[in-house]
């Protein structure tokens, strides 16, 4: 006789229980079986320690013989369970984005993060990566793929981003190169440098995350917010607060906002909602708005991706698996409805589905081998491309940082990654995914973050801070008489101690910097600091955006846009000294339009800039 374990699973699987003697002429049943609620797990032999070992560690479960009616009377029993014990499960966000549409099915988690192969590559090509014929071959085809050069046999799919990339095996090469090896490495920049200054030119679009509650009900042992961590004081944005923040950053300068919440019933997907709108709406003198607004936020069911869509204020939905390891990510995500792997990774395909197709993706760095990681978002990368014709619009790039009572943060984490090699991994991510954008955060020391802007990165945060209501308290202590107070927020900039502030932030910054400081050494380095927001505006977004990048024409609409986005810049926000520089900069970059036609159009916009007029773009 056999039994069945059902555990419920709507709207999020709960950490999955997995016993020994599963039956084969059952297996297919196991996991991606929903019936009434449950995900069926497996079969197993009925004994009497099993079950005990589920009501010790308090696994809802129901056990039944397999008559005609076993489903149905597992369903009746644990429904009476989960009914008498609501608000537990509401304390634990299970309630947090419900699906209300059925029918949809995707591939397997095992057939789009595929761990044999990323093993069987990082193994093939070890002795391959100390060969310096091998690794020329490797970045000249990285080089060519990305500047359309490659017509021959071998890449027939000319129109997929993941062709004119790298192959798993190719971007292994370059991942098990010793960087501690100069001339390799220096290959390798100069290769992921000249492929990003071909897609995107020499901007960086910047951007702020505005937190907006720090409840959490996972167990993520890695971050601050953790549901057990009693070190942590828990915040919430009220619509004031809200408006109070929104208004400090605009007086920033900030045009692009992510926003940020954690997973609990304490800050709903209806309050993210109402967030969105609230941000969207906020204006401040000369000309302060924010045009794009990007979340963060917990993985939504299709039926609620649709109604993010529906506000028309979101740009890019960014969700990271964190870690693409499988027994890594049960380890370091206990409990929890984030603890569901495969529920995780499907996000994205349910917001192709629920009309989001500009997604970001990423893996925190430190978790797992820093190589398996890289190797498993271009798998990821490629299923997006494969399946829905768009990449990921963004891949992020976070490296842990010290967090206040979450163990795994110390010391880099679990599988800490050095400075060569996060370099490393950086460039060959530019190389093997030509035409994501590439973020990165101020958990960077101002060091790194100027050199790897070098290595390929596109994006990078400004001016940020990861605790709740952070940007209208600086910017009243920084406008106080009390100067004790801004000094302390200057010590604070100039030091990064280990340990946020007031116990309030998600993890350590180590990059606070205001904007206009970042603005200026941006210029100085000879980028251009782009707020521009044009392709979400005109709907180039998805597999639009994709088309026109991988023709190379991308650049054509941003480096224009983005100059007059740094014009508002210089006009409203930059202190003299910015604004001297980049008027300086603004000259040598019209020089670079190439079309007189275009160049005249150009122009013509830039003097309705210089006459106040704002928000012009191509």
């Amino acid at each position: 006789m056999q039994s069945v374990i059902a555990q419920r699973t709507l709207p999020a699987l709960s950490q999955v229980t997995t016993l020994p003697g599963w039956s084969n002429a059952f297996k297919s049943l196991a996991g991606p079986c929903l019936v009434a609620g449950f995900r069926i797990c497996g079969f197993h032999s009925a004994s009497r320690p099993e079950s005990d070992r589920l009501k010790k560690s308090n696994t809802p479960f129901v056990r039944c013989t397999m008559t005609a009616n076993y489903l149905k009377r597992a369903t009746d029993t644990y429904l009476h369970h989960a009914k008498s014990n609501a608000s537990q499960l509401q304390a634990r966000g299970a309630h947090w984005s419900v699906e209300r549409e059925r029918g949809h099915n995707f591939r397997p988690a095992t057939e789009i993060i595929r761990e044999e192969e990323i093993i069987a590559a990082l193994q093939a090509t070890k002795s391959i990566a100390k060969d310096p014929i091998a690794i020329r071959d490797v970045l000249q085809k990285a080089h060519d793929n990305a500047l359309l050069r490659n017509t021959s046999q071998e890449a027939p799919q000319s129109g997929s981003e993941y062709v004119q990339g790298l192959s798993v095996h190719d971007a292994a090469v370059l991942l098990n190169m010793d960087e501690n090896d100069s001339g390799a490495m220096r290959q390798l920049f100069e290769t992921a440098f000249a492929v990003k200054e071909r897609i995107y030119g020499n901007r960086i679009v910047l951007f702020a995350p505005l937190y907006l509650a720090s409840y959490c009900v996972n167990q993520c042992t890695y971050c601050a917010f953790r549901a057990s961590n009693k070190a942590q004081q828990r915040g919430v944005l009220t619509r004031a607060e809200l408006i109070a923040e929104v208004e400090a950053l605009q007086r920033q300068g900030h045009r692009r906002l992510l926003l940020v919440a954690g997973e609990s019933p304490k800050y709903t997907f209806d309050q993210v909602l109402d967030a969105l709108r609230t941000t969207a709406s906020v204006r401040t003198e000369p000309c302060g708005s924010i045009r794009r607004i990007n979340v963060e936020i917990p993985a939504l069911s299709v039926s609620d991706f649709k109604r993010l869509k529906a506000t028309d204020c979101v740009g890019t939905y960014t969700l990271f698996q964190e870690t693409y390891h499988r027994k890594t990510f049960a380890r370091v995500h206990p409990a929890g409805p984030k603890s569901d792997y495969e529920h995780r990774l499907l996000t994205m395909d349910r917001a192709q589905l629920g009309g989001i197709d500009d997604v970001g993706i990423g893996a925190l760095f430190g978790l797992a081998d820093y190589r398996f990681e890289v190797l498993a978002m271009l798998q990821h990368a490629q299923h997006l491309e494969d399946t829905y014709r768009a990449g990921p619009h963004t891949v992020s790039i976070p490296r842990i940082q010290p967090a206040v009572g979450a163990p795994d943060s110390a010391g880099g984490g679990p599988r800490p990654v050095s400075d060569k090699q996060f370099a490393k991994l950086v460039a060959v991510l530019r190389c093997a995914v030509p035409y994501t954008g590439m973020i990165l955060s101020t958990r960077e020391s101002p060091e790194m973050r100027r050199m790897l802007l070098k290595l390929g990165v596109s994006q990078m945060s400004a001016g940020s801070r990861t605790d709740i209501g952070a940007y209208d308290k600086l910017e009243r202590e920084l406008q106080s008489a009390n100067t004790k107070a801004a000094q302390r927020e200057q010590d604070l900039a100039n030091t990064c101690t280990a340990e946020s502030k007031d116990m309030l932030a998600q993890f350590t910054l180590q990059d606070l910097r205001p904007m206009d400081e970042i603005v200026r050494e941006l210029l100085e380095d000879g980028f251009v600091p782009s707020w521009c927001t044009a392709c979400y505006r005109k709907g180039r977004t998805g597999a639009a955006f994709m088309a026109i990048a991988k023709k190379g024409d991308i650049h054509n609409y941003c480096h224009p846009n983005g100059l007059l986005t740094l014009k508002e810049y210089l006009l409203d926000y930059a202190t003299p000294e910015t604004k001297r520089i980049g008027e300086s900069v603004m000259l040598r970059e019209e020089d670079t339009i190439t079309s007189e036609r275009a160049k005249s159009a150009y122009r013509r916009k830039l003097d309705r800039v210089a006459l106040g007029e704002h928000d012009l773009y191509f």
